[in-house]
């Protein structure tokens, strides 16, 4: 199977300097450029894809929308795909939420994401492995996935067995991955990938 990870263009969060998360915040015109820009570029070069599957978030279906309409792709939406649940800093302003809820030396994965709630990184793990079946088993071999920067990190490190490992994924930015049916072996073949903007 191949599988392309890729991070929906710039939101309105990006805009507004708040945290993001499960802020539900649409595209900016820059984000809906940006996903047109590589829409155009995958209709120019096709990379093969059987079918997408995107966050239920505004800020990556939009993005899934410009693809699937652009490559005529089957697209189906799914909350596991969604961000890291960041509870009550969802929207906040940055310094706000540093004041009332400063980054802890030490957070168990098994601790909510803020003393207020938000998802640990036990759940989001759970979550990344049941996104990864539901691509593993929805059938197709060359798959689009369209979440998040935090969310798509997570499912990175699960497939790789990297616990503590960060990937870089800017706007509308992917990671291209094999994965071998008849094995445990993981292919990474690019991160951070964008050829469809100036450089």
């Amino acid at each position: 199977m191949k599988l392309t990870l890729l991070r929906h263009g710039r939101s309105r969060a990006d805009d507004e300097g708040v945290h993001e998360g499960r802020y539900d915040s649409p595209l900016t015109d820059v984000g809906c450029e940006q996903a047109r820009r590589l829409a155009a570029y995958w209709q120019a070069n096709p990379p093969g894809f059987d079918r997408a599957y995107c966050s239920t978030l505004k800020r990556a279906q939009q993005t899934a929308q410009v693809m699937a309409e652009a490559l005529a792709l089957p697209l189906t939406p799914s909350d596991l795909l969604r961000e890291w649940d960041n509870g009550p800093l969802a929207g906040m302003n940055r310094e706000e939420a540093l004041a009332k809820y400063p980054i802890p030396a030490f957070r168990h994965d098994l601790d909510p994401f803020t003393q207020d709630g938000g998802e640990s990184q036990a759940a989001i793990r759970v979550r990344a492995l049941q996104a990864l079946e539901l691509v593993w088993q929805g059938g197709g071999e060359d798959i689009l996935v369209v979440s998040h920067g935090g969310f798509l990190n997570s499912m990175l490190r699960e497939l790789l067995g990297v616990q503590h490992g960060w990937f870089a994924f800017e706007d509308t930015r992917f990671a291209t991955l094999h994965l071998s049916r008849t094995s445990h072996t993981v292919m990474l073949t690019g991160v951070n990938l964008a050829p469809h903007l100036p450089e």
